[in-house]
């Protein structure tokens, strides 16, 4: 029998590689021969083209801290566009972006924006390289910093490894200076920066894992990052694309106390548009051009609609009442979702790892049929969480006790019927 595709997903078969712009959205790995496609957001829903209006947990994966469609961010978004959408000049708006950043994340001295979070995560990858003199990474498995090249690598054999090009395209050079190691795994990354710790440009880290699960830093895991760049002379630097004032104001830094010495950030960041950011202590955002040698460029870095947004955005966070009601919610649909697995909460992002007692500390092959199997019966019931086992759920806002009560629902009689 011939597969029935719908008019949208035929089409974008002949126009867009896969079908779609970013692979996840694909849906393949939750067992769907085709994605939905959406139509419109209204706070804790989307709206797709075929009329389902279903509960939405990605929330853009992450940066719609006040749900979909928010009046305050589409009305600056709107009165910035009366002005001109794109300039590749200096705006004030920029300035106001940045003094927020600044304002709120304990790093940050200086801060340079760009369009997202693999730009930013490169950058500060090549500043990093720039400012030590030092070529080598190390990252962890299961840690993910967009899709530059010296990010996609794989571990190798053993303990802290060079990697190896995880995708083809990458040039085996170019992962070579790469180390990878196991997140949560202070030895292993101690007896890494002891093999190659003299070439050792940065450490980069999700400080809370967001993309194998929810997977919060163990004790003392950060504070020993810490100490080993600091012994080395290597730079740490958090990636709190995700956590960035998600899971704080100032980001998973402000939580546990520890200070990296850059910091890349995206999502709320840009109040749901294409935005990001990276920055540090001031002597080494300094060795950027053009006060220093490092080069980095971008004609749409600080657009005026993005900036708009993400000022919004930023100045609601200040209330910590907004923090309190984040952490609130969360934790109502953590204690819900926690009779059926391990639920792994910090702040507003969390998963449950289905079926599972025991802590996740670090990237952990789960059973994929399982979790798409609840994937289509929780979108059946018309509740949209990340079509893959290995992302969050982000509470916003605009989710009510009833959205998360609809949702445990579901989960509940998915587990039932099996």
């Amino acid at each position: 029998m011939a597969l029935v595709r719908s008019k949208n997903w035929s089409k974008a078969l002949r126009l867009i590689p896969g079908g779609v712009n970013s692979p996840v959205r694909a849906m393949r790995g939750v067992g769907l021969d085709e994605p939905f496609f959406v139509v419109r957001g209204d706070g804790a829903y989307v709206e797709t083209a075929d009329g389902r209006r279903l509960v939405d947990w990605v929330q853009s994966w992450g940066p719609l801290v006040f749900g979909h469609a928010d009046e305050e961010t589409l009305e600056a978004v709107r009165e910035a566009a009366l002005a001109g959408t794109s300039f590749g000049a200096p705006t004030e708006g920029e300035l106001a972006l940045a003094e927020e950043i600044v304002d709120a994340v304990p790093s940050v001295e200086r801060v340079r924006l760009v369009s997202s979070g693999t730009e930013a995560a490169m950058s500060t990858l090549r500043l990093a390289r720039g400012f030590t003199r030092r070529d080598r990474v190390i990252k962890f498995a299961g840690c993910y910093h967009g899709h530059a090249d010296p990010f996609l690598a794989n571990a190798g054999s053993g303990l802290a490894t060079l990697g190896i090009a995880a995708s083809p395209g990458v040039p085996t050079g170019v992962v070579a200076d790469t180390v990878v190691c196991e997140y949560n795994d202070v030895d292993g990354t101690a007896a890494a920066v002891e093999r190659y710790g003299e070439g050792l440009a940065a450490i980069f880290v999700e400080p809370v894992a967001g993309n194998m699960g929810c997977v919060p830093p163990a004790p003392g895991f950060l504070e020993a990052l810490r100490m080993l760049c600091d012994a080395s002379g290597a730079l740490l630097v958090f990636d709190e694309v995700i956590t960035g004032f998600r899971v704080a104001r100032g980001g998973a830094q402000e939580r546990f106390g520890v200070t990296p010495d850059l910091t890349v950030l995206g999502k709320i960041v840009g109040g749901g548009l294409p935005l990001a950011a990276f920055g540090g202590r001031a002597e080494v955002m300094e060795q950027l051009a053009p006060s220093g040698s490092v080069y980095q460029a971008g004609t749409l870095s600080g657009n005026p609609l993005a900036t708009a947004a993400g000022v919004s955005v930023l100045r609601r966070l200040r209330d910590p009442a907004v923090y309190e009601e984040l952490e609130r919610r969360s934790a109502q649909l953590a204690e819900g979702l926690s009779a059926f697995g391990r639920v792994q909460r910090v702040g507003a992002m969390l998963t449950l790892f289905a079926g599972r007692s025991e802590p996740v500390e670090r990237f952990a092959q789960l059973d994929a049929d399982a979790y798409a199997a609840l994937f289509r019966d929780l979108l059946a019931a018309d509740v949209y969480v990340a079509p893959s086992q290995y992302e969050c759920l982000f509470p916003s806002l605009a989710h009510s006790g009833d959205e998360i009560e609809r949702t445990v629902d579901a989960v509940r009689e998915h587990f039932e019927r099996r």
